[in-house]
């Protein structure tokens, strides 16, 4: 795949999807901490959304971040615009502003940093063709 290729696949994804997730790894199995903790607040509030490791092929970590102008990974897309990265979705989680955003309810317990959880909802899987 070109690089050119692996970008329109990308736009194509984040326009595609809703909720859409960057992440190391995978929801079930996240790669690090960041990861782990961004995902695990879209899994507390019960969230539909799709992700894609980007691990496969350094270009993807590459064009998303010219697609975004965000050099970190994860990065969160709701309706086609960047959200952010971890420390920001984690602050939107614990004040309910991600919960505002993506239209659910706020945990009913205080909300605190997620942990990792299993996937209340199985999140959409999204075939991985860049490697």
């Amino acid at each position: 795949m070109t690089n050119d290729e692996i970008r329109a696949f990308l736009q194509q994804a984040i326009d595609e999807n809703p909720v859409m997730l960057f992440m190391k790894g995978t929801p079930e199995q996240p790669a690090c901490g960041f990861s782990m903790r961004t995902s695990g607040a879209l899994n507390s509030l019960g969230v539909r959304y799709a992700a894609l490791d980007i691990l496969p092929d350094p270009r993807i970590r590459q064009e998303l971040s010219g697609i975004s102008n965000w050099p970190t990974v994860p990065q969160l897309f709701v309706n086609g615009n960047l959200v952010g990265g971890c420390d920001i979705v984690t602050e939107m989680y614990e004040s309910g502003e991600l919960a505002e955003l993506l239209g659910v309810d706020q945990p009913a317990e205080e909300p605190a940093a997620p942990a990792a959880e299993a996937p209340q909802s199985a999140p959409l899987g999204l075939e991985n063709r860049l490697s």
